[in-house]
């Protein structure tokens, strides 16, 4: 690898030095080769990947989107049975009073029935 003329040659440092300078120069410009190349396909593969991110992205937009809608359009439906039964049942308790008393009055003596059935004390036996 190494050339020399002679062993003895007062030159034969100086050019072992040279060379020595010139397989390091080589191996800088190979490396920095390699780094080019290996920039070049960072490069690459980012730009094949940019545009599927964005359309990533794009997709995730919309479906919150909709997803949105969808809430939004739910809670008005929701809304809007509430306050249909409600017209209901002032229109029932309109037309209907006696009954609309008697109704709840007999809710109300069952839950309370429950209720006691529950929350009295057990006798163990």
């Amino acid at each position: 690898m190494y050339e020399t003329k002679t062993p003895l040659s007062p030159n034969a440092g100086s050019n072992v030095v040279d060379q020595a300078a010139a397989a390091a120069n080589q191996g800088i410009n190979a490396t920095h080769h390699a780094l080019e190349g290996l920039a070049g396909g960072v490069k690459s593969l980012r730009d094949q990947a940019s545009p599927r991110l964005d359309s990533a992205k794009t997709q995730a937009s919309e479906m919150l989107h909709r997803s949105m809608d969808a809430l939004r359009d739910g809670s008005q439906q929701v809304r809007a049975k509430a306050h249909q039964a409600s017209e209901s049942t002032t229109h029932y308790i309109q037309q209907e009073p006696v009954k609309a008393v008697l109704i709840a009055a007999a809710t109300g003596a069952a839950l309370m029935a429950l209720i006691s059935l529950l929350t009295r004390p057990r006798r163990d036996r």
